[in-house]
């Protein structure tokens, strides 16, 4: 049986929707390196470079599998905004990667 279709006009009806759970409340959310590269739009080897290099994203070991926490790597991509290349930070950031050798 067919839906009637409401009138452009007329307001659909919208199901009463329970309120969304606080955050806090919420299971953590975990990627794989494939997805949480694909989350920063990095390289998934860059990301493994990272984890022997260090510098990189905060990751947990369950077993052989490596895993992120969507919040730990926001955090990770926010500690990287800057406002522009001749910001001190990101000077000093740049300064301490070129005296590494990388």
């Amino acid at each position: 049986m067919r839906r009637p279709v409401p009138h452009p006009n007329e307001q659909a009806a919208t199901p009463a929707t329970a309120p969304a759970p606080p955050v806090e409340k919420l299971p953590r959310r975990y990627l794989t390196n494939h997805e949480a590269a694909a989350f920063l739009r990095l390289s998934p080897r860059t990301l493994e470079k990272l984890r022997v290099i260090g510098g990189g994203p905060r990751f947990r070991k369950f077993g052989r599998r490596v895993m992120y926490a969507v919040d730990d790597l926001v955090a990770w991509a926010d500690a990287r905004s800057f406002e522009a290349t001749f910001d001190p930070e990101y000077a000093a950031r740049r300064d301490r990667i070129a005296s590494r050798g990388r």
